[in-house]
């Protein structure tokens, strides 16, 4: 049998090869698609998480983990569609307008489809407008919103506004070097998270799951 074990510590380490090798050899035995994300990817992503929270490991370590995952769930996702396994939620995430920064996005992109959720990446200087559709379109129950610099922090201000006048159904997270708890008060935003690793536990709360 395929271990399950090894392919978390695989995610764990970033090891890309071996994150592949199992998730096609679990595939490959007719091991439940379900079983390989949540008791081989998504626990080898959870220790990353609790890890970094703890500051047992840094942003390059996430990363090298995260890639890992998404190399295998390339090979897992169609077979999750074809299992019928549906997401927890669905999340649009983006950094808002006037700012191009995305590594920090791109991390809290991983740890959200980690944690069972479906991700819609908006990419980079996203309009607020640009927001509200790709969270209509894709009937979101989460927006992301990303800033790292003070002066495209009023953008975010700006999203909050449109997405909240718009539909009180959609719950908005906001995150980056900047931003605190403070200004989310201040704004209007449902969430806060100060890192990758608290963004999951957030959105997990914002959506009921």
């Amino acid at each position: 049998m395929a271990d399950l074990k090894a392919l978390a510590d695989a995610v764990i380490k970033g090891d890309q090869g071996t994150a592949v090798e199992v998730t096609k050899a679990a595939l490959d035995e007719g091991m439940a698609p379900g079983e390989i994300l949540n008791d081989g990817l998504v626990a080898g992503m959870n220790i990353i998480g609790a890890r970094f929270k703890a500051d047992e490991v840094y942003i390059p370590e996430v990363l090298i983990a995260a890639r890992a995952m998404k190399m295998a769930m390339e090979i897992l996702e169609p077979k999750l569609v074809e299992a019928g396994i549906e997401p927890v939620a669905k999340a649009v995430i983006g950094t808002v307008k006037g700012d191009l920064h995305d590594i920090g996005k791109n991390l809290v992109c991983m740890m959200l489809k980690g944690a069972g959720f479906e991700v819609i990446d908006a990419g980079v200087d996203v309009t607020s407008e640009k927001f509200l559709e790709k969270a209509k379109n894709a009937d979101a129950k989460i927006v992301v919103l990303s800033a790292l610099l003070t002066t495209t922090m009023p953008a975010m201000e700006e999203a909050v506004k449109v997405l909240k006048n718009a539909d009180a159904e959609i719950k908005i997270m906001i995150g980056g070097a900047p931003v605190t708890q403070a200004y989310a008060d201040k704004i209007g935003a449902d969430g806060y998270a100060a890192d990758a690793a608290s963004a999951v536990d957030i959105a997990k709360g914002l959506a009921g799951v």
